[in-house]
């Protein structure tokens, strides 16, 4: 047998998850921030590094997420997010969104923005837009949003997380 050879792929994963695993590790992205409300009006929200543009006309949004998040039960067909951009200033808000769901929204580092929706203060962009798809995959989703409105903050280096650590790109 051929050491170089992939392993053999199962139905639940490669053979060798810990590989897979290590090779996202590695492969440094973007921090982008996803806020909401969930069904009884609470705000929520999580980091994401799955944050992708599909489409300028109309401008369309996706951003993976675990069904088993704390903000999973936010994320259907109709309702809002506001979707925010990180840079080095504003880690301390992807920090506080990967806390305890309990203490994400406990302090002055967001407002109330349009439909609601919880808007970060101090990020680089923030876009607020309804989502109008939903695809679950196993334990997963992908969701899309269409954008409807937004704003850019201020100029920062992009926020990068890599090797489990938020780093910006000069340090990589």
């Amino acid at each position: 047998m051929d050491d170089t050879a992939p392993s053999p792929e199962h139905a639940d994963g490669p053979a060798d998850l810990e590989a897979f695993k290590q090779t996202f590790r590695r492969h440094a992205a973007g921090v982008a921030a996803i806020t909401s409300l969930d069904p009884a009006g609470r705000p929520v929200g999580f980091t994401a590094t799955s944050l992708a543009s599909l489409a300028a006309v109309p401008p369309l949004v996706t951003f993976n997420m675990a069904r088993i998040a704390s903000a999973w039960p936010a994320m259907t067909v109709g309702n809002y997010v506001a979707i925010h951009t990180l840079g080095p200033r504003s880690q301390h808000q992807a920090q506080k969104l990967a806390a305890d769901n309990a203490v994400r929204f406990v302090g002055d580092h967001w407002a109330p923005g349009p439909h609601g929706v919880p808007v970060l203060k101090d990020v680089t962009a923030w876009m607020v837009g309804r989502i109008i798809e939903v695809h679950p995959v196993h334990n997963n989703a992908v969701v899309i949003v269409q954008i409807e409105t937004g704003a850019l903050g201020e100029h920062d280096d992009a926020l990068l997380y890599h090797e489990r650590a938020y780093m910006k790109p000069s340090e990589l």
